[in-house]
Parts: C-alpha cells; structure tokens; sequence
C-alpha cells in the first residue's frame, strides 16, 4: 500500500509530496517512477504497485508540486493542456533536483533505478546524464530525448519507443539515439502506441508491455550491483 511522503529538492528548498511504497519481500533495491504529464494518477499509482510486488521501494514524486499540489488531470485533451502548460513552467532543472532528493532517500539502502514515462522518459533520459547515484535508467516514449543526445548516460540506460506513436517517429528517433549512443539499446513496439504502459488504455498492448518491463526489469537487476 502506498503512501504519501514529503522530499526537500536542493536546488531551492521546494517541499514536494510523492507516492512511496515499501518493497514486498526481498529488498531488491530502489526504483523511483517518473509520471506522465498527468500527474500522479491510477496508472503510476499501479506502476508503483508493480514493483513493490518484485521487491523494491519505490518514490514516485509529484513533479508539478510547484505549479499545483497534488495535480491529477484525465487522459483527455483539457488534462494534456493543463499537463503540457506545467511541465514547461517546471524547466528543466526542477525535476532533475527533484530526482536527486529521491535518490538521496534511497541511495543508503542499496541501488537506485530510475523508469520514466512520456514527460518522465525524457527526465528520465536527463536524469540519467546528470543526476550522481543511479544504478540503471529505463525511459519510456520521452518526446524529447531525440533533441538531447548531447547528453551522455552516466549508467546503463534503455529506451522504448511504440511504432504506432502519433508523437514520436519511432524509426527516426532510434536511429538518432543509437547514432549518438551505441550502446544504449532502443526497442521499438510494433503493437503499441503512446503510454502503452498504461494497462487498458486505447494505445497499449499487454504484450508489448509485459515485454518491455521484463527488459526494464532485466536491466535493474544486471545493474544491481553498480
């Protein structure tokens, strides 16, 4: 069951709530789960379930705290407004301090993973070049990854990408990333298009989900001791 905590970001002192939840069994580690421009709604709130199930804390932070407390918005086109206005008032150093202050809460009781979807992919993706502690990255359809291959991951990272994305040409950002960064694999899903993590949402496919979580997964725990 998850619960709500407060983090202190360092960059201004900034107060943010996020989702915790305490690992099931085994400590496996520490994974922080970066939302959607949605907010902290139903589906992270079950990613978060997801793996506290395979033995990890998890923080899920509130990224747009400083705009609204505790903002949630729906799937629809008013949501994406709000969502999108939000995460362009929240630049581009907020979030990555607030990553830190959750890697902070974790780092002393083993490694830290980061995943991050859509708007949290491409924090994700920043995270990974400039945040110290993180073991592994995950960054699902971030829109704007393409436009930062200049920044290079400071640990292992993997992208994942939906053919039929309406928002991001899969093919052309692949070869964009791996252009720029060989080593980062870029995995592609035929069947899916935007947030298909979000189970039961129109562009999601169970398989292609499933399957890329295994890949998630795999990747933290081959990173488990970094």
């Amino acid at each position: 069951m998850a619960t709500t905590i407060t983090l202190r970001s360092a960059i201004d002192g900034f107060e943010f709530t996020a989702l915790h939840a305490e690992p099931e069994g085994e400590r496996q580690g520490g994974v922080i789960v970066i939302q959607e421009i949605f907010g902290l709604d139903s589906y992270v709130a079950e990613d978060v379930a997801r793996w506290a199930a395979l033995g990890f804390e998890v923080i899920a932070p509130s990224m747009f705290d400083r705009q609204e407390k505790g903002f949630v918005a729906g799937h629809d086109e008013h949501g994406f407004a709000v969502g999108r206005q939000y995460a362009q008032a929240n630049g581009a150093e907020n979030p990555v301090a607030d990553v830190q202050a959750c890697v902070d809460a974790l780092k002393d009781k083993g490694p830290v993973f980061l995943v991050g979807y859509c708007y949290g992919g491409t924090v994700a993706w920043r995270a990974a070049a400039t945040v110290q502690g993180l073991a592994a990255v995950s960054s699902y359809y971030g829109g704007g990854v393409a436009g930062l291959v200049d920044l290079t991951p400071l640990c292992p990272a993997i992208c994942h990408f939906g053919r039929k994305d309406q928002h991001i040409p899969a093919d052309q950002v692949a070869e964009t990333l791996q252009k720029a960064h060989p080593d980062v694999p870029v995995y592609i899903y035929e069947n899916s298009g935007h947030g298909f993590n979000n189970d039961g949402r129109p562009d999601s496919n169970l398989e292609d989900a499933q399957l890329a979580r295994k890949r998630t997964l795999d990747l933290f725990r081959g990173n488990a001791g970094r």
